[in-house]
């Protein structure tokens, strides 16, 4: 029986996940905040030990179900396989570099409409759908952050909110 990369990812994941919660107790205690400061961060380790441990169980339930063609991938030159990752890291750099500019309102649903409309099908219909996850997701993002959370996200010079 051969073990799957979904598997070995999946285990990798779950002990990076322990050495992150164990890591969390090393977190600062503030006296200025209404909750501990390890709060958020043991939130998002909990979310991505859930997800790993799925991945674990799908990878032992199913093992390597999509495995590719022989010359399925090496057909095809390495800027070509890793074009929309590639793209995406171009974006998220332009996202950075005018976040002074834009602000994290501007900017965030920017970035998201342009990684939808690059990865997704840039068809007129889609577009206005596009926009709409955009404004939507980035807007409830920066609620939560700003009114749940009390944080203040990068403003820009363009709209200061």
């Amino acid at each position: 029986m051969s073990v799957s990369r979904d598997t070995i990812v999946a285990i990798l994941l779950l002990a990076f996940c322990g050495l992150l919660w164990q890591a969390s107790y090393d977190i600062e205690i503030t006296t200025y905040g209404t909750m501990q400061s390890s709060v958020w961060p043991r939130i998002i380790i909990v979310a991505l030990g859930v997800f790993s441990a799925l991945l674990l169980l799908q990878s032992i339930r199913q093992p390597d179900r999509s495995t590719p063609a022989p010359d399925e991938g090496a057909s095809r030159p390495w800027h070509v396989r890793y074009r929309n990752a590639g793209l995406i890291y171009v974006l998220f750099l332009l996202f950075l570099l005018t976040l002074p500019t834009l602000g994290m309102l501007l900017g965030g649903a920017l970035f998201v409409f342009l990684s939808l409309t690059a990865l997704g099908r840039p068809t007129v219909r889609l577009v206005p759908v596009h926009a709409a996850v955009a404004i939507v997701s980035v807007g409830a993002m920066w609620a939560i952050f700003t009114f749940g959370l009390r944080v203040i996200l990068p403003q820009g010079e363009i709209l200061p909110i």
